[in-house]
């Protein structure tokens, strides 16, 4: 059947009575398909083609922009995989990840800690960017060329970029961690009724400056976020200067002295001072100091008046030998014949005190010669034998005080050590470091295995000199000894006179000297747990 449009052309070819127009001719006679031209069909076939590669690009254009809108596949930032993710899901991947709390373990305490803390802060937007710049490298069209092959780029490696405050963390380890955890140590504390000490418990401290470094790293890291923290075990300290004096007044009370005892330790390393005299148990003020009889312990300031007189750089002489007796067994003698022909014939003994003011010890003083009969070549009025309040009866010929002979041992050790201090400033040119050496190696010869070196362990090294005095009567009334004391635990001075106006039994007062002394050391070198 033909259409109505068809009916009306073959009515008009009808009435125009002929087949010879085109549109009459295609009416009566259409072509078949194989009639139509080739041209034809492969325009439209090119047309289509076109038409299905327009499709075609724009599709993967609108893929690509979508692969775009996403970070690169195999992107990481800061170690944390963001490939395939938005701008924002990426954002909130790193903050998820790096503000999870950090774990740090003090000991067997887990102490969760907020990277807000420490006010660490995350910068996204230049990892971003960073990210963007990586791939911009290619260019859009590149990237679209390589995107329609399945050719990608190495993906970007972005660091962490990120800060946080060292000051903040540093403070919240100090007043949060240690303040808490922190075990301060005891030092050891004195025994009652003995010259013991009970061993003092080590303690446990935070290495805030080792944390801190070990923190960091576990806040810039995604994975590695527990921080085993670095503790450091501290030794006891020694008790306090003021436990000593304490123990040392107890010890004398204990063993029942009831004379005067004067006491003076000082400590090498750090200066601190003990000095304190006792009458009969009791504390007596000093300043002014107390006098006693020097007794041998005057031949230190005579030793020190030879070295200042003697080339001590030149091989010994006869001058050592007599050193040597005068030291090591205390020979009067000896001491004698080193004033008469190495300081002054006639005043020996009061150029050897003139010494002693010129280095500010008003109290000690040698007012005439050893030997039996010596006159007395002037009297010596001090601060510490014009008390009123208490007295050692002190002998006029030699007297000096706990302190000042502590004093002159602590220059003699001074000089020794460095080269300088009061005896090099007082006698410039005159007194050498080498001579000092002699002086400490003469008084550590001083071997008797009584008094200080009865109040340490067997080789110690105690530089002293000892000295005692027998009254009228016969019996011992004075003991004293002063040295220098050299230990593991640290180098002292200890000087200690003890002073009864009855009788001074050997046996008890050596006794007592000596565990006074093993006091002393026993808070140097205190027990080990």
């Amino acid at each position: 059947m033909l259409s109505a449009g068809r009916k009306f052309l073959s009515r008009r070819c009808a009435e125009a009575a002929t087949t010879h127009s085109q549109e009459c001719a295609f009416l009566m006679f259409p072509a078949s398909p194989r009639a139509r031209s080739p041209l034809s069909a492969m325009r439209l076939l090119s047309t289509l083609a076109l038409l299905g590669a327009v499709g075609l690009l724009a599709f993967q254009l609108v893929r690509y922009s979508r692969f775009r809108a996403l970070l690169p596949p195999g992107t990481t930032m800061g170690g944390v995989p963001v490939g395939g993710l938005t701008r924002q899901q990426a954002a909130e991947r790193l903050t998820e990840v790096f503000n999870r709390p950090i774990e740090l373990r003090y000991g067997e305490a887990r102490i969760q800690v907020p990277p807000a803390v420490t006010g660490f802060q995350l910068d996204i937007d230049t990892m971003l960017a960073a990210v963007e710049q990586a791939r911009g490298r290619s260019g859009f069209w590149r990237g679209f060329w390589d995107f329609l092959w399945g050719r990608w780029p190495p993906p970007p490696k972005v660091p962490l970029v990120a800060h946080y405050s060292e000051t903040r963390l540093r403070s919240y380890l100090k007043s949060e961690i240690a303040a808490r955890y922190d075990q301060p140590p005891l030092p050891p504390q004195p025994v009652v009724g003995t010259v013991n000490f009970k061993p003092g418990q080590p303690g446990l401290t935070l290495d805030i400056d080792s944390a801190v470094p070990m923190i960091e790293r576990a806040l810039f890291s995604p994975a590695e976020r527990v921080v085993d923290l670095p503790l450091r075990r501290v030794a006891p300290p020694r008790p306090s200067f003021q436990n000593l004096r304490v123990l040392l007044q107890q010890t004398a009370r204990v063993e029942g002295f009831d004379g005067v005892m004067g006491l003076y330790l000082l400590d090498l390393q750090t200066g601190e001072e003990i000095y304190f005299v006792t009458a009969n148990g009791k504390e007596v003020p000093v300043p002014p100091d107390v006098s006693f009889t020097a007794a041998s312990t005057i031949k230190i300031p005579v030793m020190v008046s030879v070295f200042r007189r003697i080339d001590g750089t030149k091989p010994p002489g006869e001058e050592a030998r007599w050193l040597k007796e005068m030291i090591d067994k205390s020979g009067n003698d000896p001491a004698d014949w080193l004033m008469e022909n190495v300081i002054n014939r006639e005043r020996g003994p009061l150029e050897v005190t003139k010494d002693m003011r010129t280095l500010g010890l008003e109290n000690t003083f040698l007012a005439g010669y050893f030997h039996k009969g010596a006159p007395l070549l002037a009297v010596f009025r001090t601060p510490g034998n014009q008390r009123t309040d208490i007295s050692t009866d002190p002998d006029p010929y030699n007297q000096t005080t706990p302190a000042e002979m502590g004093t002159l041992l602590a220059d003699i050790y001074q000089c020794a050590e460095t080269g300088g201090g009061a005896l090099v400033a007082a006698f410039p040119g005159e007194i050498t470091q080498t001579e000092c050496n002699r002086m400490i190696d003469l008084l550590a010869n001083n071997k008797i295995g009584v008094l200080l070196e009865a109040s340490v362990p067997e080789g110690t090294r105690v530089a002293h000199k000892h000295g005692w005095v027998s009254g009228p009567d016969g019996a011992i009334h004075l003991i004293s000894d002063a040295g220098i004391v050299y230990t593991p635990g640290g180098n002292y001075i200890l000087s200690i006179y003890l002073y009864r106006k009855k009788v001074l039994l050997w046996n008890y007062g050596s006794k007592l000297l000596a565990d006074l002394g093993e006091a002393v050391y026993n808070y140097f070198n205190p027990p080990q747990k």
